[in-house]
């Protein structure tokens, strides 16, 4: 008879190499050779992108199988020998984990997995969820990878989800600069998006789908569906081998880690936000160009930012002034003493622009000039005319405002994994697939 089985595994690669989702990569034909048969494309689930001691870009899987009972302990046999093998433990700081749930997800697991994707989970809550449910795990070494193991497999993506078909390289080209053509990735995504996105910048002329460091990855597509993923691909130009790809579902670009608070006082350390409130202090730059304001409502007060990679989000930023109510989405830093608590902005919806007022010297009732002072307390004359009006007085006027009540989100290249791109907006998805591509993988 043949079961569900879950595996979740994370916290296996390094700042220096290593990718969790090469590891899954490796363990799909090894686990189709044992007997079992996919229920869902390998899934990557991002966690919260705000933890201090995350790796990149903070990214567990889940493998989802069905199985025959008898084929359990060659399995998990199996995934441990591909995730010791493949992981980074030269590195202090990586702390490998698996876990293994047979049958289906609970409900209270997925609870877990939203909290870890949008706040702080400990190891404590992990081992208390695992024995609650009936998780085996194995921890390699260490145990915080125990968590987005765990959380993984909670996570089933029963909501908005994208898919991300990743391509990885052979060994002899990793550490080597990625040969992947501009101009086909510029074409790719002209003729394919929206239905892919984030393919490239075109404010900073950047390739998007390339990452730079030493992992395995050749390129990343992102994606509303498998078969706009299969179709992106086959547009590129690439110039050198590559070992195997895959497609992902994930929920890359869902907001999924953002929540919405109450009030200013809820915003918490290392919490990704989503709050309303009033710019209480207008925009200033600060050194290395980043843009700060601060935002108040009745419970408290607390500074907001638009750094320097936001690029020309910022001019959003700077067109903000005291009375504006908005809504921040972003992550939490914690404060310091050079530094106050301060909402990291991935994106500004502006509900209500204030009216921006100055004032002026009256006009001329006769020709119509702006009329000048006369000396203080003297009020005003007009030069051309050469009418005086001791009791006239400076004229409130509204200035045009450069920005508009919508949503701005910053360029491409400054979104987080998690950031919802606006061509997204209007394409959120609910449920899982019913079934799956022939082709989503190779080999």
């Amino acid at each position: 008879m043949e079961v569900a089985f879950h595996i979740g595994i994370d916290d296996t690669d390094s700042p220096r190499m290593g990718c969790t989702t090469y590891i899954a990569a490796l363990l799909i034909r090894r686990l189709e050779d044992l007997g079992c048969r996919f229920i869902d494309y390998p899934n990557i689930i991002r966690l919260n992108p705000n933890i201090p001691w995350k790796t990149r870009g903070n990214a567990a899987v889940c493998l989802r199988l069905l199985c025959r009972e008898r084929s359990i302990d060659s399995i998990k046999e199996t995934t441990l020998s591909v995730v010791k093998e493949n992981s980074d433990l030269t590195n202090d700081k990586t702390d490998p984990a698996v876990a293994f749930l047979k049958g289906n997800v609970p409900t209270e697991l997925s609870d877990f997995s939203k909290k870890v994707i949008q706040d702080i989970a400990s190891v404590a809550e992990a081992k208390r969820s695992a024995a609650k449910f009936n998780v085996e795990f194995d921890l390699i070494r260490g145990e915080r990878g125990l968590i987005g193991a765990l959380a993984a497999i909670g996570e089933t993506l029963q909501g908005d989800h994208t898919y991300e078909i990743i391509a990885y390289r052979s060994l002899e080209n990793r550490g080597s600069k990625r040969r992947v053509d501009e101009k086909s990735v510029i074409q790719m995504d002209l003729k394919t998006n929206p239905l892919t996105f984030n393919n490239y910048d075109y404010e900073c002329k950047r390739v998007l789908i390339t990452p730079h460091g030493l992992d395995p990855i050749l390129y990343g597509i992102r994606g509303e569906s498998p078969e706009a993923l299969l179709q992106a691909q086959s547009m590129l130009t690439v110039d050198e081998q590559l070992e195997r790809w895959v497609i992902f579902r994930t929920n890359h670009g869902t907001d999924s880690h953002l929540r919405r608070i109450g009030s200013v006082s809820q915003a918490r350390p290392y919490r990704p936000v989503v709050v309303q409130s009033r710019v209480a202090a207008g925009p200033r730059t600060v050194t290395g160009r980043h843009v700060i304001f601060s935002i108040s409502d009745d419970t408290g007060r607390i500074d907001a930012a638009a750094y320097e990679p936001t690029g020309s989000f910022r001019k959003v930023v700077k067109g903000l002034i005291e009375g504006d109510i908005i809504e921040a989405y972003g992550g939490v830093r914690k404060g310091s003493i050079a530094y106050p608590r301060t909402i990291n902005l991935e994106k500004i919806k502006i509900l209500k622009l204030a009216e921006h007022m100055f004032l002026e010297n009256p006009r001329c009732p006769k020709c119509g000039r702006r009329m000048e002072s006369a000396g203080r307390e003297q009020g005003f004359r007009c030069r051309r005319c050469k009418l005086s009006m001791r009791e006239a007085k400076k004229v409130h006027v509204a200035v045009g405002r450069t920005i508009k009540e919508t949503l701005y989100i910053p360029p491409a290249k400054a979104h987080r994994h998690l950031t919802k791109p606006l061509s997204r907006y209007g394409r959120e998805k609910t449920n899982a697939p019913k079934s799956m591509i022939e082709k989503w993988h190779n080999p």
